[in-house]
């Protein structure tokens, strides 16, 4: 197996990641970043808008795969910075703890967490961010949401995949669902 293996990016080819995919869930990371006052109480949850496993085009969290021999810490760290450039400024703890695990399978009806691409076992976390957020390339657009306005009906119908009740877990998990 060492042969298909990219050494540069610990990943598979595209056509091994599919034949993988399609037998083995993988681990991901999703990553809620957050605004904080100076009482460390959420004000505003960052949302993407970009196209979603599904084709659509809708608000999602940052996410992405971990790599092989890459720590959790890395992986958050990583994907911020991608999705959210490096200015961001994400206040990630040396040894971080998700704040709930979501399984998404290729149908919608096992857990309410979807992807079309394959079964995905990710660890979610609600992280502070303290600069400067530039949309990567990928994204369309980055909205910053207080908690009622991302847990609005209107939200919702633009998230795909589960994501509106990852935020609402997120918001949750730091005592500011509304």
């Amino acid at each position: 197996m060492g042969e298909i293996t990219d050494t540069r990016t610990n990943w598979l080819d595209p056509n091994q990641l599919e034949l993988v995919r399609g037998q083995v869930p993988l681990v991901y990371i999703d990553a809620i970043p957050v605004r904080v006052n100076e009482l460390g109480v959420v004000t505003h949850v960052g949302m993407l808008l970009r196209q979603a496993p599904d084709g659509s085009i809708s608000r999602t969290v940052v996410s992405g795969r971990v790599l092989l021999n890459e720590r959790i810490r890395e992986a958050l760290l990583r994907h911020l910075e991608k999705d959210l450039g490096s200015m961001a400024l994400p206040n990630i703890p040396l040894n971080p703890a998700p704040f709930t695990i979501v399984e998404y399978f290729t149908d919608p009806e096992i857990s309410g967490f979807h992807d079309p691409r394959h079964h995905a076992v990710s660890l979610a976390f609600v992280v502070p961010v303290t600069g400067d957020c530039q949309p990567s390339q990928q994204a369309l657009d980055l909205g910053w949401y207080t908690p009622e306005q991302a847990t609005s009906d209107q939200m919702k119908l633009e998230m795909t995949s589960g994501h509106d009740r990852l935020i609402r877990l997120a918001l949750a998990s730091v005592g500011v669902l509304p």
